[in-house]
């Protein structure tokens, strides 16, 4: 095999999903109440490691795919307060307390470290934080990924079952894991935001943003990568539809922030073929909705930190010291010490745009990539 064909059918063989997973993700999937009620059962199974667990500050990050999320993931995750969800943790996200005593048991495994399919140089075990709870919002919510209906949930939302539910999670997968403070990323909480701030008032925000060019170069690649690891591997598809993980592949749907006419034109642009354009015009929609609703929610901004991609990688120091700062986690010099020396810009590929589709780019971001402190930067 010549190189490319061996790094090809590496990254098809990243896709594969065990019959073990692929049978229980699947019963996860088509009985979501069932697994709600066992959460709910496990919940009083727990009631006295978990009675005193308080649930203060929980930190969220949420921004669109590619953003520098999983980076502020890790860095956060490996802080002794921090409580995330894992690999470990899939497919049975509902009852985390009963789940992580069942696999501790378990004869153990090597924890071997792999490239995760996103091929970006990110390697992960089982222990590694990794966004899951999805799963537990889509089980209580209608048409969260529904490109005809708006994904919005905002802070007139109420939703009891799912709040004392969610509550109740992420006080046993604290106690699971030892820590004090939660700490998720899913990206799609952007359109979630005022809603969490509602139900969590001391919540802290972090907002990922990028260079739309580099971003959409980005996006781009993992979507190719995505859909050639999906078309291999059928069972990879109902895998992204179960974690709900639509961003990238051969199912892939923009969030609708409400406007359902440029949701719309996204996917007709995408289903013909101008993959640019149709990026571009998700990335402003995305983020022309984010900086009007900090501008309208003052707490939401006063809680929401953002996070420019380009700021991290060129000072990761000063960055990830605001961000221990913003969500208020103490004693992170060491941490900060050992992760920043690791951050820095992308080496394994540049954007292969010509003139012509930069500035296309740069033409239909430009207003909202300002709001983001972004003038037109050249690659």
């Amino acid at each position: 095999m010549t190189n490319a064909t061996t790094k090809q059918a590496s990254n098809s063989n990243a896709f594969h999903v065990s019959g073990w997973d692929h049978w229980l993700s699947g019963l996860v999937s088509r009985h979501p109440q069932h697994w709600i009620r066992l959460g709910n059962f496990e919940t009083r199974l727990a009631a006295d490691a978990i009675e005193d667990i308080k649930i203060e500050k929980p930190i969220f990050i949420a921004g669109l795919a590619r953003s520098g999320s999983t980076i502020l993931l890790e860095t956060l995750a490996g802080h002794a307060d921090a409580a995330t969800h894992r690999y470990r943790d899939y497919p049975p996200v509902f009852t985390p307390w009963l789940w992580n005593r069942f696999v501790d048991l378990a004869p153990g495994k090597k924890n071997v470290a792999v490239e995760r399919t996103h091929a970006d140089g990110i390697n992960v075990t089982p222990e590694s934080p990794e966004a899951f709870e999805e799963m537990i919002w889509m089980a209580f919510f209608n048409n969260l990924h529904e490109i005809g209906k708006s994904n919005v949930l905002d802070g007139h939302i109420s939703n009891p079952a799912f709040e004392q539910f969610y509550r109740d999670h992420i006080r046993k997968l604290i106690h699971v894991r030892g820590g004090r403070r939660y700490v998720s990323k899913a990206n799609y909480l952007v359109t979630r935001m005022e809603y969490l701030l509602s139900i969590f008032p001391d919540a802290r925000f972090v907002l990922p943003v990028r260079d739309p060019v580099w971003h959409i170069a980005s996006l781009i690649k993992q979507h190719k990568l995505f859909c050639a690891g999906e078309a291999d591997n059928p069972r990879a598809i109902a895998h992204m539809q179960r974690v709900g993980h639509y961003e990238f592949g051969l199912d892939r749907r923009p969030i609708n922030t409400g406007d359902l006419h440029e949701t719309f034109a996204i996917m007709k642009l995408w289903t013909n073929g101008n993959e640019i354009e149709g990026w571009a015009r998700y990335w402003s929609n995305l983020h022309h909705y984010l900086a009007d609703r900090m501008i309208v929610n003052k707490d939401l901004a006063k809680a929401t930190l953002v996070v420019r991609y380009e700021d991290l990688v060129a000072d990761p120091a000063q960055q990830l010291t605001s961000l221990f700062d913003h969500v208020e986690l103490d004693d992170a010099g060491p941490l900060i010490d050992r992760v920043a020396p690791t951050i820095h810009a992308p080496d394994y590929y540049r954007p292969k745009f010509d003139e012509g589709e930069i500035a296309l780019i740069r033409d239909i971001t430009k207003i909202a990539a300002k709001r983001f402190g972004y003038d037109a930067v050249s690659v």
